[in-house]
C-alpha cells in the first residue's frame, strides 16, 4: 500500500473532517462570559460510555450555584466520534465541553484549531500534574494544547472465578496472574485447555482481543510518523494468525460488542476471560448488572496481561471554539480533572487517572472494589500503568478498528471465513476506504 494513502482515506468521518476545515474559520470564537463572575451559565457536556460524572457535576453544582450543567452521555466512542465530526461539519452543534476518546484524536488533531487552545486558560501551570506522554497527546502540531487528560488505559485480565474453578483451573487472583503470565500464545493454550476441557468459550469475541494485541505493539495501524502499516506488516499479520488460529479452535463466543447478549453471557458463563483496561471495569459491572447477576456472580480482576504492559485507550475534554462560555467551561474541565475528581471518577466508573497524584492515591488506598471480588483494582492498575506509553493514533485508526477489522473478525467469529479469508477481508476493506 502507497504510504501515503493515509491522506486519501475517505471515510465518512474523515470527509467531514476535510469540511471543518474551512468552516471552523466561520465558528464563532467568542470567549464568552467567564466563569469568575457571578452570572447564570449553563455548561453542556458531552461524554461517552462509562465516564462515572454524575457525582461530580452535582458536587460543581453545589460549590458553584450559578452553574447548572446539561449532560449528553453517548453510548459508544464510536458513536461519539460520529456526533463530534457530523457537528464540527456543520459548523455548530458541540456541547461547551467535548469528551474526545484517544482512538479518534488522531482526527481531531487535523481540525484541531476547531478547538480551543488551553494554554490561554492556564493548562501549562497543571503540565507537570499529568504523565507526560497524555499532556503530549493532547498537544497538536503547533503546540496548543486542545485537551484535559481523564484517564488511560493500562489493562488487566478480569475473570470468572467460578468458570474457571469449574474447569479445574486457578480461580483466585494471585493464582490467575500466574497462569496468564506470559506471552499471547501462553494466552491462548490456556483457553484451549479451559475450551477442552469445558465445551465453552475463553473469551468473549475476538475484536476486543485483537484491539488489545494491537494497541501492545509500539506502532499499530500507523507508523509514529503517520503513515498506514498494516498492509506488508509481518508483526501484525503473525498477531492475526494467532487469534485466528484461536478463535477457529472455538475459543471465542462470537459476542456482539458492547451487548453480549444483553449482558446475560457475562452471567450465565458463556465466556470466562475478558481483556480490561479500566475504563472497562464500568462496563462489566453494568453489563453483569444488566444481564441479572450481581457481585457474587463471581467476576474479579487480575494483576496480569499477555505480553505484558499494555494501554488502551484513555479520553481527553476539549473545548470547541464555538463555545460562548469557554471561561466557564474551562474552569469545570480543569476541575473535573484535578487528580481528587479522578480520584472519585476512578471510584465510580473503574477509570484509571492520568494524573501521576491520582495514580499514587490508588496505589496507596488499595481500596477493595466490592463487585470484582474486593480486588484493589486501583492498585492492580497503577501496577498495570507501569511502563505503559500510548501508541500513535493515526487520523483513521478508530475507523480501521471499527470498520475493517471489526467486521473481518466478526466474520471470523461466525465461522465464515477461516483466518486466512478474514485478514484477505481486512486488507480488501481498508484498500476500499483508502481509494474511494
Amino acid at each position: 500500500m502507497n504510504t501515503r494513502a493515509r491522506t486519501r482515506i475517505l471515510t465518512a468521518a474523515a470527509a467531514a473532517s476535510v469540511a471543518a476545515l474551512a468552516l471552523a474559520g466561520c465558528a464563532p470564537a467568542d470567549g464568552g462570559d467567564g466563569a469568575a463572575s457571578d452570572a447564570d451559565v449553563t455548561l453542556t457536556v458531552t461524554t461517552f460510555g462509562t465516564f462515572g460524572y454524575e457525582d461530580l457535576y452535582d458536587e460543581y453544582e453545589k460549590a458553584h450555584p450559578n452553574v447548572t450543567i446539561e449532560a449528553n452521555n453517548i453510548d459508544t466512542g464510536g458513536n461519539a466520534r460520529t456526533d463530534a465530526f457530523t457537528k464540527i461539519a456543520a459548523g455548530s452543534g458541540l456541547s461547551d465541553i467535548v469528551a474526545i476518546e484517544e482512538g479518534w484524536l488522531g482526527a481531531i488533531m487535523d481540525v484541531s484549531d476547531t478547538f480551543v487552545d488551553l494554554r490561554d486558560f492556564g493548562i501549562e501551570d497543571r503540565k507537570s500534574d499529568w504523565v507526560d506522554w497524555k499532556y503530549a497527546q493532547g498537544t497538536d502540531a503547533d503546540g496548543r494544547v486542545i485537551g484535559y487528560g481523564t484517564d488511560i488505559g493500562p489493562s488487566g485480565i478480569c475473570f470468572n472465578g467460578p468458570a474457571l474453578e469449574a474447569a479445574g483451573l486457578p480461580s483466585d487472583r494471585e493464582g490467575v496472574a500466574e497462569l496468564l503470565n506470559g506471552d499471547w500464545e501462553n494466552f491462548f493454550q490456556v483457553g484451549a485447555d479451559y475450551t477442552a476441557k469445558t465445551g465453552k468459550a475463553w473469551y468473549d469475541h475476538s475484536g476486543f482481543v485483537w484491539n488489545a494485541m494491537v494497541n501492545q505493539l509500539d506502532e499499530g495501524y500507523y507508523t509514529a510518523d503517520g503513515k498506514l502499516n498494516v498492509e506488508g506488516n509481518d508483526e501484525l499479520e503473525e498477531r492475526f494468525a494467532l487469534l485466528g488460529a484461536a478463535t477457529e479452535g472455538g475459543q471465542s463466543a462470537a459476542q456482539k460488542a458492547w451487548d453480549w447478549n444483553g449482558g446475560k453471557s457475562f452471567v450465565d458463563g458463556t465466556f470466562a476471560v475478558f481483556v480490561c483496561p479500566g475504563w472497562m471495569l464500568g462496563n462489566v459491572k453494568g453489563s453483569v448488572e444488566a444481564g441479572g447477576g450481581d457481585a457474587e456472580t463471581g467476576w474479579d480482576f487480575a494483576d496480569v496481561f499477555p505480553g505484558g504492559a499494555a494501554n488502551w485507550g484513555g479520553a481527553f475534554l476539549s473545548i470547541p471554539e464555538s463555545s460562548t462560555h469557554q471561561e466557564a467551561a474551562a474552569e469545570l474541565a480543569d476541575w473535573l480533572t484535578q487528580p481528587e475528581q479522578q480520584v472519585k471518577q476512578s471510584a465510580a466508573a473503574g477509570n484509571f487517572p492520568s494524573t501521576l497524584k491520582a495514580q499514587e492515591t490508588l496505589a496507596a488506598e488499595a481500596t477493595p472494589n466490592p463487585f470484582f471480588n474486593d480486588a484493589p483494582t486501583g492498585a492492580i492498575l497503577a501496577e498495570r500503568a507501569k511502563g505503559v506509553v500510548a501508541q500513535f493514533k493515526g487520523a483513521e485508526d478508530s475507523v480501521i478498528q471499527e470498520n475493517v477489522f471489526g467486521p473481518a473478525l466478526k466474520s471470523l467469529d461466525l465461522g465464515e471465513v477461516d483466518t486466512k479469508g478474514a485478514w484477505d477481508k481486512a486488507l480488501g476493506l481498508l484498500n476500499d476506504l483508502v481509494t474511494q
